[in-house]
């Protein structure tokens, strides 16, 4: 059995700690929380431990899930490996690119697997979103974004996740993922802009941003994210991938509240414009929430039991995160981000 041990059992932790609990080859040997309490009663029974360094000694993991808030996401990752776990890592993978780096340098040097939670990649709708974009040939144009209108316990939660990152880099890493699996490029430079539209919030954070990118095969693209009770839900779902040789659009995923998490990820119809004509996939029975959580750590245990090579995730994972940081950099410095050089 792989001894795993669970750090935060917020949204995404709790899940991951559902997924290991059902997974026939995994072990649940600690859960780390900061109150040291587990709630729900399908957990209730596994060691806990309000102490990451302190879990990872006493249980010896053979792999750390990661799922803590950002900033401790690079020290507990990097000191998992070190003592020998493969880590997963909730996104973003680190505050810092230079962090980032490191990270990925440790599991290279340890010889660890890591991988960090970019959930679309293991959605199968987005999979083929993805490929049929690939198929059409860059250079691209990328429509991306995703507003969140909030209120109550989702509003608190989005508050406590703006303590430490913004609505551009937190969710942003996803769908710029998307673009680096799409084009092979690196990027070049990137531009946003952002407000503070909440006095709820810290003065120097704020809660919505938009960014431009630019990619060195001439693709280009846009992202936009925010949060809180006064964004509109007009439009708040745009996917929309351009090429020369035409268009792959998710039609259908824009149905219902922006604060339904399967409806972050739900694609339901893809449309493939082609001047020759328009074709519609429908992708029926897409999996919810806790199916991808499930599917993401089948494919941890995969990579650990079946040595998987993953350098070319964890270099679109350092790649994403650093250009969701210059364009929050763009925000708070209002200039134009060169990312030649720390994205090489």
């Amino acid at each position: 059995m792989i001894k795993v041990l669970i750090a935060g059992l917020g949204n995404m932790g709790l899940s991951h700690a559902l997924a290991h609990h059902a997974h026939p080859a995994t072990e649940i040997v600690g859960l780390v929380n900061r109150t040291g309490k587990i709630d729900n009663p399908d957990l209730a029974h596994y060691p806990t431990f309000d102490d990451f360094a302190t879990a990872l000694a006493q249980t010896r993991p053979d792999l750390a899930v990661i799922a803590t808030y950002t900033d401790t996401h690079a020290e507990y990752a990097i000191a998992a490996m070190r003592t020998g776990a493969h880590v997963f890592v909730e996104k973003p993978l680190a505050m810092t690119a230079e962090d980032a780096r490191r990270v990925v340098d440790t599991a290279i040097d340890t010889g660890r697997k890591l991988v960090v939670g970019y959930i679309l990649r293991h959605h199968p709708s987005w999979v083929r979103l993805i490929s049929e974009a690939r198929d059409l040939g860059g250079p691209y144009v990328f429509r991306l974004n995703l507003n969140q209108q909030s209120s109550g316990p989702a509003w608190e939660t989005h508050k406590a996740l703006m303590e430490t990152t913004s609505p551009i880099v937190d969710c942003g890493v996803h769908y710029v993922d998307v673009m680096c699996q799409i084009t092979d490029a690196a990027p070049v430079r990137v531009h946003g802009i952002g407000l503070r539209l909440s006095d709820e919030i810290a003065p120097d954070m704020y809660n919505y941003g938009q960014f431009q990118v630019t990619f060195a095969d001439g693709s280009v693209g846009w992202y936009e994210a925010g949060w809180g009770p006064m964004m509109s839900e007009t439009a708040f779902f745009v996917k929309d991938i351009i090429s020369p040789n035409g268009a792959v659009s998710i039609t259908e995923g824009n149905k219902g509240a922006s604060s339904d998490i399967d409806g972050h990820t739900r694609v339901g119809r893809v449309l493939i414009h082609t001047p020759d004509g328009d074709r519609h996939i429908d992708m029926p029975d897409e999996p919810g929430h806790q199916a991808l959580c499930d599917a993401e750590q089948a494919f941890v245990i995969r990579a650990m039991t079946e040595d998987i090579d993953l350098s070319r995730h964890m270099r679109d994972a350092v790649r994403s995160l650093a250009i969701c940081l210059a364009a929050d950099e763009s925000i708070r410095t209002e200039r134009p981000v060169s990312l030649t050089e720390i994205t090489k």
